[in-house]
Protein backbone atom coordinates (compact mmCIF):
# COMPACT_ATOMS: atom_id res chain seq x y z
CA UNK A 1 0.00 0.00 0.00
CA UNK A 2 2.58 2.31 -1.18
CA UNK A 3 1.02 6.02 -0.72
CA UNK A 4 -1.47 5.22 0.86
CA UNK A 5 -0.71 7.78 3.37
CA UNK A 6 -0.04 11.27 3.74
CA UNK A 7 3.61 12.51 4.71
CA UNK A 8 4.71 16.34 5.56
CA UNK A 9 8.30 17.16 4.88
CA UNK A 10 10.88 16.77 7.33
CA UNK A 11 12.48 19.46 9.31
CA UNK A 12 15.10 20.35 7.83
CA UNK A 13 18.39 22.35 10.77
CA UNK A 14 21.62 23.60 9.73
CA UNK A 15 24.84 22.67 10.97
CA UNK A 16 25.84 23.15 14.57
CA UNK A 17 29.53 22.76 15.14
CA UNK A 18 29.60 23.42 19.32
CA UNK A 19 32.66 24.54 19.16
CA UNK A 20 32.72 27.10 22.06
CA UNK A 21 36.25 28.91 21.48
CA UNK A 22 37.59 28.78 24.73
CA UNK A 23 34.35 27.80 26.77
CA UNK A 24 35.57 24.33 27.07
CA UNK A 25 38.01 24.48 29.18
CA UNK A 26 39.15 20.31 29.96
CA UNK A 27 39.63 17.79 27.70
CA UNK A 28 36.86 16.06 28.41
CA UNK A 29 34.60 19.08 27.87
CA UNK A 30 35.95 19.23 24.12
CA UNK A 31 35.38 15.51 23.80
CA UNK A 32 31.29 15.84 24.80
CA UNK A 33 31.32 19.11 22.63
CA UNK A 34 32.77 17.04 19.43
CA UNK A 35 30.51 13.42 20.08
CA UNK A 36 27.88 16.56 20.07
CA UNK A 37 28.41 17.30 16.59
CA UNK A 38 28.94 13.69 15.67
CA UNK A 39 26.26 12.29 17.21
CA UNK A 40 24.15 15.08 15.56
CA UNK A 41 25.24 14.51 11.81
CA UNK A 42 24.95 11.04 12.31
CA UNK A 43 21.31 11.12 13.51
CA UNK A 44 20.44 13.48 11.14
CA UNK A 45 21.91 11.29 8.24
CA UNK A 46 19.62 8.40 9.90
CA UNK A 47 16.77 10.13 8.73
CA UNK A 48 17.20 9.88 5.00
CA UNK A 49 19.05 6.09 5.31
CA UNK A 50 16.64 4.02 3.96
CA UNK A 51 18.43 1.41 5.87
CA UNK A 52 17.72 2.53 9.00
CA UNK A 53 15.65 0.54 10.96
CA UNK A 54 13.89 1.49 14.60
CA UNK A 55 16.61 -0.14 16.26
CA UNK A 56 19.46 1.69 14.66
CA UNK A 57 16.93 5.16 14.74
CA UNK A 58 17.12 4.38 18.83
CA UNK A 59 20.39 3.77 19.48
CA UNK A 60 21.50 6.91 17.48
CA UNK A 61 18.96 9.56 19.53
CA UNK A 62 19.45 7.73 22.53
CA UNK A 63 23.36 8.84 21.52
CA UNK A 64 22.76 12.24 21.09
CA UNK A 65 19.77 12.88 23.57
CA UNK A 66 21.99 11.32 26.66
CA UNK A 67 24.64 14.49 25.81
CA UNK A 68 22.40 16.93 24.80
CA UNK A 69 20.64 16.56 28.18
CA UNK A 70 23.89 17.60 29.42
CA UNK A 71 23.36 21.30 28.47
CA UNK A 72 19.89 21.07 29.90
CA UNK A 73 19.56 19.24 33.08
CA UNK A 74 21.41 21.33 36.34
CA UNK A 75 24.37 19.23 37.09
CA UNK A 76 26.06 21.40 39.46
CA UNK A 77 23.61 20.41 42.55
CA UNK A 78 21.10 23.80 41.85
CA UNK A 79 17.74 24.13 40.67
CA UNK A 80 18.87 26.75 38.49
CA UNK A 81 19.02 26.97 34.46
CA UNK A 82 21.89 24.43 33.20
CA UNK A 83 24.68 27.46 32.13
CA UNK A 84 25.06 25.57 29.06
CA UNK A 85 21.59 25.52 28.39
CA UNK A 86 21.59 28.96 26.15
CA UNK A 87 25.54 28.97 24.57
CA UNK A 88 24.15 27.80 21.32
CA UNK A 89 22.05 28.84 18.68
CA UNK A 90 19.69 26.14 16.96
CA UNK A 91 17.96 26.88 13.25
CA UNK A 92 14.95 24.54 12.30
CA UNK A 93 12.40 24.97 9.52
CA UNK A 94 9.07 23.97 9.94
CA UNK A 95 6.89 21.08 8.49
CA UNK A 96 4.01 23.84 6.98
CA UNK A 97 6.26 26.65 5.97
CA UNK A 98 8.33 25.71 3.62
CA UNK A 99 12.36 26.29 4.36
CA UNK A 100 11.71 29.72 6.22
CA UNK A 101 13.74 28.61 9.63
CA UNK A 102 12.85 29.31 13.76
CA UNK A 103 15.49 30.03 15.46
CA UNK A 104 16.29 29.98 19.19
CA UNK A 105 19.42 30.17 21.34
CA UNK A 106 18.12 27.09 23.44
CA UNK A 107 18.57 23.51 24.13
CA UNK A 108 15.37 22.65 24.72
CA UNK A 109 14.10 23.89 21.51
CA UNK A 110 17.05 21.73 20.04
CA UNK A 111 15.56 18.70 22.25
CA UNK A 112 12.16 19.31 21.10
CA UNK A 113 12.59 19.80 16.95
CA UNK A 114 15.30 17.15 16.72
CA UNK A 115 12.65 14.64 18.80
CA UNK A 116 9.85 16.10 16.36
CA UNK A 117 11.84 14.83 13.19
CA UNK A 118 12.75 11.22 15.38
CA UNK A 119 8.60 11.22 15.54
CA UNK A 120 8.09 11.93 11.81
CA UNK A 121 10.80 9.50 11.00
CA UNK A 122 8.45 6.35 12.58
CA UNK A 123 5.90 7.72 10.98
CA UNK A 124 8.14 7.25 7.31
CA UNK A 125 9.17 3.95 8.36
CA UNK A 126 6.11 3.00 8.77
CA UNK A 127 4.78 4.26 5.45
CA UNK A 128 7.82 2.47 3.89
CA UNK A 129 6.93 -1.01 5.53
CA UNK A 130 3.44 -0.14 4.24
CA UNK A 131 4.35 0.32 0.82
CA UNK A 132 5.67 -3.38 0.64
CA UNK A 133 4.36 -5.57 -2.00
CA UNK A 134 3.95 -8.87 0.45
CA UNK A 135 4.15 -7.51 4.22
CA UNK A 136 4.64 -9.81 7.08
CA UNK A 137 2.54 -9.92 10.20
CA UNK A 138 5.65 -8.74 11.95
CA UNK A 139 5.98 -5.78 9.46
CA UNK A 140 2.39 -5.20 10.34
CA UNK A 141 3.14 -4.87 14.15
CA UNK A 142 5.87 -3.06 13.23
CA UNK A 143 3.90 -0.41 10.91
CA UNK A 144 1.46 -0.54 14.26
CA UNK A 145 3.98 0.41 16.77
CA UNK A 146 6.10 2.62 14.82
CA UNK A 147 3.08 4.92 14.29
CA UNK A 148 2.36 4.46 18.40
CA UNK A 149 5.56 5.53 18.68
CA UNK A 150 5.25 8.16 16.91
CA UNK A 151 2.44 9.58 18.50
CA UNK A 152 4.08 8.82 22.01
CA UNK A 153 6.67 11.37 21.04
CA UNK A 154 4.14 13.78 19.91
CA UNK A 155 2.86 13.39 23.02
CA UNK A 156 5.24 13.66 25.08
CA UNK A 157 7.00 16.84 23.52
CA UNK A 158 3.62 18.76 23.94
CA UNK A 159 2.75 17.76 27.33
CA UNK A 160 6.65 18.01 28.83
CA UNK A 161 9.58 19.54 26.77
CA UNK A 162 7.74 22.34 24.57
CA UNK A 163 6.58 23.92 27.70
CA UNK A 164 10.12 24.42 29.08
CA UNK A 165 10.70 26.95 26.16
CA UNK A 166 11.42 30.55 26.71
CA UNK A 167 10.25 31.46 23.37
CA UNK A 168 6.28 30.03 22.87
CA UNK A 169 6.40 28.47 19.06
CA UNK A 170 4.53 30.93 16.80
CA UNK A 171 1.19 30.01 14.84
CA UNK A 172 1.63 27.97 12.66
CA UNK A 173 4.86 26.47 13.25
CA UNK A 174 5.19 22.81 14.33
CA UNK A 175 5.45 23.32 18.10
CA UNK A 176 2.34 25.22 18.34
CA UNK A 177 -0.98 23.16 20.16
CA UNK A 178 -2.60 22.80 16.94
CA UNK A 179 -0.56 21.23 14.93
CA UNK A 180 1.36 18.76 17.54
CA UNK A 181 -2.43 17.64 18.03
CA UNK A 182 -2.98 16.75 14.75
CA UNK A 183 0.02 14.84 14.97
CA UNK A 184 -0.70 12.72 17.76
CA UNK A 185 -4.26 12.19 16.26
CA UNK A 186 -3.60 11.25 12.86
CA UNK A 187 -0.62 8.92 13.96
CA UNK A 188 -3.28 7.07 16.50
CA UNK A 189 -5.71 7.00 13.43
CA UNK A 190 -2.93 5.31 11.34
CA UNK A 191 -2.42 2.69 13.93
CA UNK A 192 -5.87 1.80 13.76
CA UNK A 193 -5.87 1.66 10.29
CA UNK A 194 -3.98 -1.39 10.65
CA UNK A 195 -6.18 -2.75 13.28
CA UNK A 196 -8.99 -2.41 10.83
CA UNK A 197 -7.55 -4.34 8.11
CA UNK A 198 -6.30 -7.25 10.51
CA UNK A 199 -9.57 -7.63 11.77
CA UNK A 200 -11.03 -7.36 8.00
CA UNK A 201 -8.30 -10.14 6.77
CA UNK A 202 -9.02 -12.36 9.76
CA UNK A 203 -12.33 -12.03 8.91
CA UNK A 204 -13.51 -10.30 12.49
CA UNK A 205 -17.07 -9.73 13.93
CA UNK A 206 -18.62 -7.30 11.32
CA UNK A 207 -19.51 -5.41 14.64
CA UNK A 208 -15.65 -4.46 15.84
CA UNK A 209 -15.07 -3.80 12.83
CA UNK A 210 -18.07 -1.39 12.06
CA UNK A 211 -16.72 -0.01 15.75
CA UNK A 212 -13.35 0.45 14.86
CA UNK A 213 -14.12 2.66 11.53
CA UNK A 214 -16.40 4.32 13.88
CA UNK A 215 -14.14 5.55 15.51
CA UNK A 216 -10.79 6.28 13.52
CA UNK A 217 -13.29 8.22 11.40
CA UNK A 218 -13.75 10.62 14.06
CA UNK A 219 -10.09 10.50 15.13
CA UNK A 220 -9.71 11.87 11.46
CA UNK A 221 -12.65 14.07 12.10
CA UNK A 222 -11.10 15.71 15.35
CA UNK A 223 -7.43 16.16 13.34
CA UNK A 224 -9.04 18.00 10.41
CA UNK A 225 -11.11 20.49 12.72
CA UNK A 226 -7.68 21.00 14.82
CA UNK A 227 -6.23 22.41 11.66
CA UNK A 228 -9.34 24.70 10.66
CA UNK A 229 -7.70 28.15 12.08
CA UNK A 230 -4.67 27.70 10.11
CA UNK A 231 -3.62 29.57 6.97
CA UNK A 232 -5.47 26.97 4.13
CA UNK A 233 -1.75 27.45 2.05
CA UNK A 234 -0.13 25.56 4.39
CA UNK A 235 -2.78 23.62 5.66
CA UNK A 236 -5.24 22.61 3.03
CA UNK A 237 -3.61 19.96 1.43
CA UNK A 238 -3.11 17.88 4.98
CA UNK A 239 -6.73 18.81 5.79
CA UNK A 240 -7.85 16.72 2.50
CA UNK A 241 -6.07 14.04 3.50
CA UNK A 242 -7.66 14.07 6.69
CA UNK A 243 -11.09 14.66 5.34
CA UNK A 244 -10.68 11.75 2.50
CA UNK A 245 -9.93 9.53 5.46
CA UNK A 246 -12.51 10.73 7.55
CA UNK A 247 -15.73 10.12 4.48
CA UNK A 248 -13.34 6.32 4.01
CA UNK A 249 -13.85 4.97 7.22
CA UNK A 250 -17.71 6.08 7.96
CA UNK A 251 -18.20 4.14 4.89
CA UNK A 252 -16.34 1.09 6.27
CA UNK A 253 -18.26 1.84 9.40
CA UNK A 254 -21.80 1.69 7.85
CA UNK A 255 -20.97 -0.86 5.80
CA UNK A 256 -19.78 -3.31 8.27
CA UNK A 257 -22.95 -1.88 10.06
CA UNK A 258 -25.27 -3.06 7.44
CA UNK A 259 -24.15 -6.24 7.61
CA UNK A 260 -24.87 -6.41 11.45
CA UNK A 261 -28.29 -5.27 10.90
CA UNK A 262 -28.83 -7.57 8.33
CA UNK A 263 -27.75 -10.48 10.55
CA UNK A 264 -30.38 -9.12 13.06
CA UNK A 265 -33.08 -9.47 10.65
CA UNK A 266 -33.60 -5.70 10.60
CA UNK A 267 -32.83 -5.30 6.12
CA UNK A 268 -34.60 -2.22 6.03
CA UNK A 269 -32.17 -0.38 8.47
CA UNK A 270 -29.49 -2.31 6.67
CA UNK A 271 -30.59 -1.10 3.19
CA UNK A 272 -30.22 2.59 4.86
CA UNK A 273 -26.92 1.84 6.23
CA UNK A 274 -25.35 0.91 3.07
CA UNK A 275 -26.74 4.05 1.21
CA UNK A 276 -25.10 6.01 3.68
CA UNK A 277 -22.10 4.22 2.99
CA UNK A 278 -22.11 4.52 -0.68
CA UNK A 279 -22.45 8.28 -0.33
CA UNK A 280 -19.64 8.02 2.04
CA UNK A 281 -17.45 6.25 -0.67
CA UNK A 282 -18.24 8.78 -3.18
CA UNK A 283 -17.64 11.58 -1.48
CA UNK A 284 -13.96 9.97 -0.47
CA UNK A 285 -13.23 9.56 -3.73
CA UNK A 286 -14.29 13.20 -4.68
CA UNK A 287 -12.13 14.47 -1.97
CA UNK A 288 -9.36 12.10 -3.48
CA UNK A 289 -9.30 14.34 -6.51
CA UNK A 290 -9.17 17.23 -4.11
CA UNK A 291 -6.74 16.04 -2.70
CA UNK A 292 -4.63 15.34 -5.68
CA UNK A 293 -5.08 19.04 -6.85
CA UNK A 294 -4.80 21.09 -3.31
CA UNK A 295 -0.79 22.40 -3.39
CA UNK A 296 0.62 22.06 -0.21
CA UNK A 297 3.71 20.79 1.54
CA UNK A 298 4.00 17.12 1.72
CA UNK A 299 3.94 13.63 -0.26
CA UNK A 300 0.73 13.12 -2.18
CA UNK A 301 -0.92 10.06 -1.34
CA UNK A 302 -2.94 8.19 -3.67
CA UNK A 303 -5.26 6.15 -1.44
CA UNK A 304 -8.19 6.20 -4.62
CA UNK A 305 -4.80 3.64 -6.44
CA UNK A 306 -4.95 1.37 -3.59
CA UNK A 307 -6.93 -2.05 -3.69
CA UNK A 308 -7.81 -1.55 -0.08
CA UNK A 309 -9.85 1.46 -1.06
CA UNK A 310 -11.20 -0.14 -4.37
CA UNK A 311 -12.21 -3.21 -2.59
CA UNK A 312 -14.69 -1.17 -0.26
CA UNK A 313 -16.43 0.12 -3.12
CA UNK A 314 -17.35 -3.50 -4.54
CA UNK A 315 -18.22 -4.65 -1.05
CA UNK A 316 -20.46 -2.15 -0.49
CA UNK A 317 -22.30 -2.39 -3.47
CA UNK A 318 -22.92 -6.35 -3.26
CA UNK A 319 -23.84 -6.11 0.36
CA UNK A 320 -26.50 -3.47 -0.25
CA UNK A 321 -27.80 -5.65 -3.29
CA UNK A 322 -27.77 -8.86 -1.34
CA UNK A 323 -30.09 -6.60 1.25
CA UNK A 324 -32.46 -5.47 -1.58
CA UNK A 325 -32.87 -8.79 -2.98
CA UNK A 326 -33.50 -10.21 0.29
CA UNK A 327 -35.76 -7.13 1.24
CA UNK A 328 -37.66 -8.14 -2.02
CA UNK A 329 -38.32 -11.74 -1.02
CA UNK A 330 -38.09 -12.69 2.40
CA UNK A 331 -38.61 -8.98 4.47
CA UNK A 332 -40.66 -6.09 2.72
CA UNK A 333 -39.09 -4.01 5.49
CA UNK A 334 -39.26 -0.67 4.78
CA UNK A 335 -36.47 1.56 4.18
CA UNK A 336 -35.66 4.74 6.93
CA UNK A 337 -35.36 8.09 5.45
CA UNK A 338 -33.43 8.47 8.10
CA UNK A 339 -29.54 7.01 8.04
CA UNK A 340 -28.85 4.73 11.42
CA UNK A 341 -27.13 6.68 14.40
CA UNK A 342 -23.67 5.06 14.61
CA UNK A 343 -23.25 4.71 18.46
CA UNK A 344 -20.98 2.70 18.15
CA UNK A 345 -17.79 2.08 21.16
CA UNK A 346 -14.83 -0.45 20.17
CA UNK A 347 -13.62 -2.20 23.43
CA UNK A 348 -10.38 -3.42 21.43
CA UNK A 349 -8.46 -2.46 19.07
CA UNK A 350 -7.90 1.22 20.00
CA UNK A 351 -4.34 2.96 19.60
CA UNK A 352 -2.96 4.49 22.53
CA UNK A 353 0.20 6.45 21.92
CA UNK A 354 3.49 4.95 23.34
CA UNK A 355 5.45 6.75 26.42
CA UNK A 356 8.32 8.38 25.11
CA UNK A 357 11.26 8.89 27.64
CA UNK A 358 14.62 10.42 26.81
CA UNK A 359 17.56 8.20 27.59
CA UNK A 360 19.74 8.58 30.73
CA UNK A 361 22.34 11.28 31.14
CA UNK A 362 25.56 10.31 29.23
CA UNK A 363 28.48 9.13 31.74
CA UNK A 364 30.23 11.88 29.99
CA UNK A 365 27.84 14.69 31.68
CA UNK A 366 29.40 14.92 35.34
CA UNK A 367 29.35 17.40 37.41
CA UNK A 368 33.47 17.92 37.51
CA UNK A 369 33.39 18.10 34.04
CA UNK A 370 30.44 20.82 33.66
CA UNK A 371 32.47 22.88 36.09
CA UNK A 372 35.68 23.40 33.10
CA UNK A 373 32.73 24.67 31.03
CA UNK A 374 33.39 28.70 31.36
CA UNK A 375 31.16 30.93 29.96
CA UNK A 376 33.46 34.02 30.89
CA UNK A 377 35.56 33.09 28.23
CA UNK A 378 33.71 32.75 25.41
CA UNK A 379 32.99 36.66 24.39
CA UNK A 380 36.68 37.50 23.73
CA UNK A 381 36.14 35.25 20.49
CA UNK A 382 32.79 36.65 19.32
CA UNK A 383 34.70 38.16 16.39
CA UNK A 384 36.50 35.16 15.26
CA UNK A 385 33.33 32.93 15.32
CA UNK A 386 32.42 31.65 11.42
CA UNK A 387 28.93 33.03 9.67
CA UNK A 388 26.45 30.31 10.48
CA UNK A 389 25.48 27.86 7.85
CA UNK A 390 22.04 28.33 6.07
CA UNK A 391 19.10 25.56 6.35
CA UNK A 392 18.91 23.35 3.50
CA UNK A 393 16.17 21.75 2.49
CA UNK A 394 16.35 17.66 3.53
CA UNK A 395 16.35 15.60 0.29
CA UNK A 396 13.97 12.45 0.65
CA UNK A 397 14.23 9.27 -0.84
CA UNK A 398 11.50 8.75 -2.72
CA UNK A 399 8.45 5.81 -2.16
CA UNK A 400 8.91 3.41 -4.83
CA UNK A 401 5.51 1.52 -5.35
CA UNK A 402 5.19 -1.54 -5.35
CA UNK A 403 2.76 -4.53 -6.41
CA UNK A 404 -0.34 -3.77 -4.46
CA UNK A 405 -1.87 -6.55 -3.37
CA UNK A 406 -4.57 -4.87 -1.28
CA UNK A 407 -3.78 -5.82 2.22
CA UNK A 408 -1.64 -4.36 4.93
CA UNK A 409 -1.47 -7.71 6.13
CA UNK A 410 -0.60 -11.04 4.57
Amino acid sequence: MAHWFHRNPLKATAPVSFNFYGVAGSPSANKICNDLRTNRARLLEMFTDVTCNAEIMKNATDAYFSLLQGFITALDGTTQENKMRFIQNFKWTDTLQGNTPSAQQDAVFELVSMAFNVALWYTKFASRLAGKENVTEAEAKDVHRSLKVAAGIFKTLKDVHIPRLITPAEKGRDLEPRAMDTYIIQCQAEAQEVTIARAIELKHNATLIAALAFETANFYQKADHTLNTLEPECSGKWRKYLELKQHFYMAYAYCYNGQTLLASDKCGEAIRSLQEAEKCYSRAEALCKEYRQTKGPGSTAKPSEQLFFLKLGGLIKNTLEKCQRENGFIYFHKVPAEAPDLELKASYGLAEPIAFELPPLSEQCTPEVYATFDLTKGAKNDKAKPKEAEVKPVKEPDLKPQKDTGCVIS
